[in-house]
């Protein structure tokens, strides 16, 4: 029986793919046999993620930097030119900066909507005539429940949760990428290229599950599996919009929340 989700001889680039969350995604492809470039602009955060994979003959490593433009062109030139072929796309990276609601600087908002929402439509551009060129081609979006809902401000109210408040640019940005998502996978469906978008729930990172359990709690609090969830919770969803399992899916918005949006 054919296996619907092996990736075998499919080149697939992960941005931040050192990342919390965009680390369990590479070692979701290279479970299902993919070659995964990892693309980010620091090396050496690279080599401590992935120190302990010892064979790295299907895991490489290029420099990009989302927030420019010829980088980013640069970038996936050299990855077609160097692996003759370009799979799938994982944009998860992003950059932000600001908080607040009130008082949050116009350039920290115009930053982060760049950053987060800008930069995958940069390289959702790069890499368009690459997927045409070869008629096929899968583009998963990384966003937010915080792009389908909004924040319950009482999670962060006291027992020092108020650092960790979702600020109101992250949200907006977040919400444009399912909208992008959307009209890209309208725009590119004559040339065989699935776009989609994963929203993550709650991914707290490991510090802030260290720091303060309190707010861990109420995020599990906060949906009906009441728990938060583990980054390789997002392996199967990152293969399978990869595979042939979703030639016919394109244009969705995957939901990974344990339930918290249904609420």
């Amino acid at each position: 029986m054919m296996n619907m989700f092996d990736l075998t001889d499919k080149i697939a680039i992960v941005t931040g793919g050192y990342g919390h969350l965009g680390s369990a995604m590479v070692e979701g492809l290279l479970n299902q046999n993919a070659k995964v470039i990892v693309a980010g602009r620091n090396k050496d955060k690279f080599d401590e993620k992935f120190k302990h994979i010892e064979d790295k003959t299907s895991l490489f490593f290029r420099d990009i930097d989302i927030m420019n433009a010829e980088s980013i062109n640069t970038f996936f030139k050299n990855v077609n030119a160097d692996f003759g072929k370009i799979d799938v796309l994982v944009n998860n990276a992003h950059s932000a900066k600001g908080k607040g609601q009130e008082d949050m600087a116009d350039d920290d908002w115009a930053y982060t909507m760049d950053g987060v929402l800008g930069s995958i439509h940069k390289c959702i551009k790069a890499v368009i005539p690459y997927m045409k060129k070869q008629n096929s081609g899968k583009i998963i979006n990384v966003s937010s429940m915080y792009g389908v809902v909004s924040p319950d401000f009482r999670l962060y109210e006291g027992d020092n949760c108020e650092p960790y408040i979702n600020p109101p640019h992250y949200g907006a940005a977040k919400a444009g990428i399912i909208q992008l998502t959307k009209y890209f996978a309208a725009y590119l469906g004559k040339h065989n290229i699935q776009v989609n978008a994963v929203t993550p729930g709650p991914f707290p990172k490991e510090g802030i599950q260290q720091e303060n359990e309190i707010f861990v709690e109420r995020l599990k609090s906060k949906n009906p599996l009441h728990k938060i969830g583990k980054p390789e919770d997002l392996m199967g969803v990152t293969v399978l919009l990869s595979s042939r399992g979703s030639d016919f899916i394109t244009g969705q918005n995957i939901i990974v929340d344990g339930g918290w949006t249904i609420w």
